[in-house]
């Protein structure tokens, strides 16, 4: 299995992301405003890597911060999580991982420098083993509710190249397939940046999972002919009330399963159900650059002058969604109770 990111000897390392399916390259970055940047310009992306990826960045940065003074380096703490927070707004993962590297820095206040240094680079290197296995255990959960010989219909990426490793959507369609289920996807080109087509079919492909990719506009095409047996997808934040934030053209593909009697199932960890939301109306749904919509690749498909607009993400209320896989269970309707109990007492 390739790596989406690691820490190297006090760098950071990510599988270039924009560069895929021609080309595979690791970007090392040794400032943390490389990596904010890089998150920025989608070199990663996924709401799990993402989250990752800024902890490492925190690690960096106080990391290389010797020399400061206690309040300095309280000051410098604080402008790592203002520049991490400024990346992405709508991947609640990604606040908090930032939340836990401030504890980890909390907890240290006052210690010497070289052992805050190694608890924030020890703390990032646990959020991306954690992530891994939270993936796994969603996707022993989750392959129950794919039947044998399942055609599965994917929207984005939500795999490996999302998340530290394994993958949430794509994790549980692996777990199906490593008990021997004969799983075949369905991948959504998913416009403007092309994730199902350049990172899902990539990775399915890498897997050796069958893998076929259609356009966006074609997946209530393929449910109404019979050809797809259940939509599963990622999520960058999920409401209190089960409403899921997810790549846009998300709501779509739900509101066509539901007319067709599919089900639809949203797979992502814990770390990503934003309690403190009652409903998606309130989630931040990042707007891109229009440039991207006027593109594909490096390739202009649209007039110039015509103008563009680019939601990143929409909100796919609760009532679309049959089930929410996370590392803890498989959460049903109605969400703002089953939600909830998946969570430590004390959360």
């Amino acid at each position: 299995m390739f790596k989406t990111i690691d820490w190297g000897d006090g760098t950071v390392v990510m599988l270039d992301q924009t560069r895929l399916p021609q080309e595979v390259i690791y970007r090392t970055y040794r400032r943390p405003e490389e990596v904010a940047e890089a998150i920025r310009r989608m070199v990663i992306r996924g709401a799990p890597a993402i989250g990752v990826a800024a902890a490492m960045g925190i690690a960096l940065g106080m990391k290389d911060s010797a020399g400061l003074s206690t309040p300095d380096l309280e000051h410098r703490m604080e402008e790592l999580a203002r520049l991490f927070a400024s990346t992405r707004p709508t991947a609640v993962n990604l606040f908090w991982a930032i939340e836990r590297m401030k504890r980890v820095f909390e907890t240290h206040r006052g210690a010497k420098f070289r052992e805050v240094a190694e608890a924030m680079v020890r703390e990032a290197l646990v959020l991306r083993d954690e992530d891994v296995e939270m993936n796994r255990r969603m996707g022993r959960h989750g392959e129950v509710l794919i039947p044998e010989s399942a055609r599965v219909l994917t929207h984005c990426n939500a795999g490996a190249l999302a998340t530290a490793g394994y993958g949430t959507a794509l994790g549980v369609i692996r777990a199906a397939v490593e008990k021997g289920k004969k799983v075949r996807v369905l991948a959504d080109e998913t416009r403007p940046f092309l994730q199902g087509a350049r990172l899902t079919a990539w990775e399915l492909a890498q897997d050796g999972i069958p893998v076929t990719l259609i356009t966006d506009s074609a997946a209530g095409h393929f449910m109404a002919r019979g050809e797809v047996d259940l939509a599963i997808v990622g999520a960058d934040r999920i409401a209190a009330n089960g409403d899921v934030a997810n790549k846009i053209g998300t709501y779509s593909v739900a509101v066509l399963a539901k007319e067709n009697g599919i089900p639809f199932y949203v797979a992502a960890p814990l770390s990503t159900i934003d309690l403190s939301l009652p409903s998606g109306d309130r989630i931040p749904l990042e707007e891109r650059d229009p440039e991207e919509v006027k593109h594909a690749g490096h390739s202009r498909v649209a007039p110039e002058e015509v103008a563009a607009r680019h939601p990143a993400f929409d909100v796919t209320p609760a009532r679309y969604v049959t089930a929410i896989i996370t590392e803890a269970g498989i959460s049903r309707p109605p969400y703002e109770a089953s939600l909830r109990v998946l969570f430590p007492v004390n959360s």
